[in-house]
C-alpha cells in the first residue's frame, strides 16, 4: 500500500461518519483565531474539538471560531474541557446542542488540579446521562481496559484514553496498556492527551490507534503551523507502519546479508 492509497482509501468511521484524516486537533491555546485556522489547515484535520466553555460560538459581537473554521467543511466536536463534575459536563453539552445542533460530542470529566486525571466515576455518570439523552459520546478516560470496555458497553461511540496527563507533552507512557485496551473494544480507539511531538503521534498510530487527538502539542510549539504539518505526516507514517507490520524484535543480530558463500 503506497501513500496515495492510504490517503484515499484508508478511512475510519465513528458514529456513522467517515473520515480520511486520523488527526483530530483542538482549537484552543493559540495566539489568535487566524493562527488557529492556519494550523488546522496545515494539519489536514477533518474534526476539531471545541471547548464549549472557553471558545466563542454564539456571540456575534466578538470574534467567532466559525468565521475562521468553516463548520460546513470541518466537523466540530464540542467538548467539556474545564468540567469537574458530571452535572457540569452534561449541562455544557446540552447547551452546545441547543446552540449549534451538535450531537457528536467529546466527554471529559476531570479530577482536580494539578493532575487533571480523568474522574472515572463522574465520567460514567455523565456518559450514562448523555447517552440516555441521545448524544453520540466520544469519551476521554483513564488508560484502564476495564473502564474502556464498560464505556463501550454503555454505548459510547469511541474510547479515548490519555497517553499522558493533559498538556504534559510526555508522550505515550503506557503502550502496553494501550494495546490491551485496543484488544478489548470494537469501537474506534484514539489516544487523547499527552502527545508532545511528532514521534509520539507516530507511536500512537503504530500501536493500532484509529486516530490521535491533540491540542497543546501544536498550539504551544514555537511554530504551530509547522508542527501541525509535522503531526499530519507523523500520523500518516505511523498508520502506514502499522499496516505494513513491523519486523520481529529479537535478541542479538540478524545480518541483512547472508554469511554463507562469502568471498575469501
Amino acid at each position: 500500500m503506497d501513500g496515495s492509497i492510504a490517503a484515499d482509501d484508508d478511512t475510519w468511521t465513528v458514529a456513522g461518519r467517515t473520515f480520511r484524516s486520523r488527526l483530530i486537533v483542538g482549537t484552543g491555546r493559540y495566539k489568535d483565531l487566524p493562527e488557529t485556522a492556519a494550523a488546522i489547515e496545515a494539519s489536514g484535520a477533518e474534526i476539531v474539538t471545541v471547548a464549549v466553555r472557553r471558545v466563542n460560538l454564539s456571540d456575534p459581537n466578538a470574534p467567532m471560531l466559525q468565521d475562521y473554521v468553516d463548520p460546513k467543511k470541518i466537523t466540530y466536536l464540542p467538548n467539556t474541557a474545564g468540567c469537574f463534575t458530571a452535572n457540569e459536563a452534561v449541562r455544557t453539552l446540552r447547551l452546545a446542542r441547543e446552540a449549534g445542533g451538535w450531537n457528536l460530542v467529546k466527554l471529559e470529566v476531570l479530577g482536580p488540579p494539578p493532575l487533571l486525571y480523568p474522574d472515572m466515576p463522574g465520567t460514567f455518570e455523565a456518559a450514562a446521562a448523555l447517552i440516555k439523552d441521545g448524544f453520540e459520546v466520544m469519551v476521554y478516560c483513564a488508560d484502564d481496559p476495564l473502564a474502556a470496555k464498560r464505556l463501550e458497553d454503555m454505548g459510547c461511540v469511541a474510547i479515548m484514553p490519555l497517553g499522558a496527563p493533559i498538556g504534559s507533552g510526555l508522550g505515550i507512557q503506557n503502550p502496553a496498556m494501550m494495546t490491551m485496551i485496543k484488544e478489548q473494544i470494537t469501537v474506534p480507539f484514539l489516544v487523547d492527551a499527552g502527545v508532545g511531538t511528532a514521534s509520539d503521534a507516530a507511536i500512537a498510530m503504530e500501536l493500532g490507534c484509529d486516530a490521535v487527538l491533540m491540542n497543546s502539542a501544536i498550539a504551544h510549539a514555537k511554530d504551530p503551523v509547522k508542527m501541525a504539518k509535522a503531526m499530519k505526516l507523523a500520523v500518516e507514517a505511523g498508520r502506514l507502519s502499522h499496516l505494513a507490520g513491523r519486523m520481529p524484535r529479537r535478541m542479538g543480530a540478524d545480518p541483512s546479508s547472508p554469511l554463507t558463500g562469502l568471498i575469501r
